[in-house]
C-alpha cells in the first residue's frame, strides 16, 4: 500500500542520496546539486519551517519518494507542490498517481488550503501525465523559465482549486483502492 508519513530525522541520508541521482535530479529546477551542508540546512528548514510541510511516499511501509508543499503560510491558501519517486524500483508502478491523491487529500482536506499548484519541465512527460490523471490542470508555460547544466528549459504551470479536488476526490480514491494502492 502506498501512504504518507511526516519526515524523520532518519530520512536526510536518503534524501540526499536520490536526489544526487540523475533519473531524479534532471527533472528538479535546483541549478547544482547541493554540497552535503546546502542539503542539510534544506533538510531542517524542510523539518522546521512552518512554511512548508514535507512527506516521505512509503510503498509497504518502505519510503519510496518525497512529496512537499511550500508557501503554506501564505494569507492566499495556497502552496507550491513539489515531488518525485526517489526509488527506481517504485517508477511505473502507480505510486506518483497515489501520493498525488493522498497528497491532494493532505492539502485540501487537512490543510483546507484553496489551490496547489506545481512547475514541471515541459519534457518530463512520466509527471505531467501522472498529475493530469488526478486532475491537475494546465495553466501556463513557461519559456526558458529554468537553467539546469547551464541551459534554459520550458516549464509547465499546473494547477488545482479545491473545489476541483472535490469533485474528483471520491472517483480518484475509488480506482486506487480499487487497485490496492491505497486504503479506503
Amino acid at each position: 500500500m502506498i501512504e504518507l508519513r511526516d519526515i524523520a530525522d532518519e530520512d536526510e541520508e536518503r534524501l540526499y542520496r536520490w536526489r544526487g541521482e540523475p533519473e531524479v535530479s534532471r527533472w528538479m529546477s535546483d541549478a547544482d546539486f547541493p554540497s552535503e551542508l546546502d542539503h542539510r540546512r534544506w533538510f531542517q528548514t524542510l523539518r522546521d519551517d512552518p512554511d512548508m510541510h514535507g512527506w516521505m511516499i512509503t510503498r509497504d511501509d518502505a519510503p519510496v519518494g518525497l512529496l512537499t508543499l511550500t508557501g503554506l503560510s501564505s494569507h492566499h491558501r495556497r502552496a507550491a507542490w513539489n515531488w518525485f519517486v526517489g526509488d527506481a524500483d517504485a517508477r511505473g508502478r502507480g505510486v506518483g498517481r497515489a501520493a498525488q491523491v493522498l497528497g491532494l487529500e493532505r492539502a485540501f482536506c487537512d490543510l483546507k488550503l484553496h489551490k496547489v499548484w506545481s512547475e514541471v519541465m515541459a519534457d518530463n512527460d512520466a509527471a505531467l501525465k501522472v498529475q493530469a490523471a488526478v486532475g491537475f490542470r494546465r495553466e501556463g508555460y513557461l519559456r526558458g523559465h529554468v537553467l539546469k547544466d547551464g541551459q534554459p528549459r520550458d516549464v509547465v504551470l499546473l494547477g488545482m482549486l479545491a473545489e476541483e479536488w472535490s469533485a474528483l476526490r471520491e472517483g480518484a480514491r475509488q480506482t486506487l483502492t480499487e487497485a490496492r494502492l491505497i486504503h479506503a
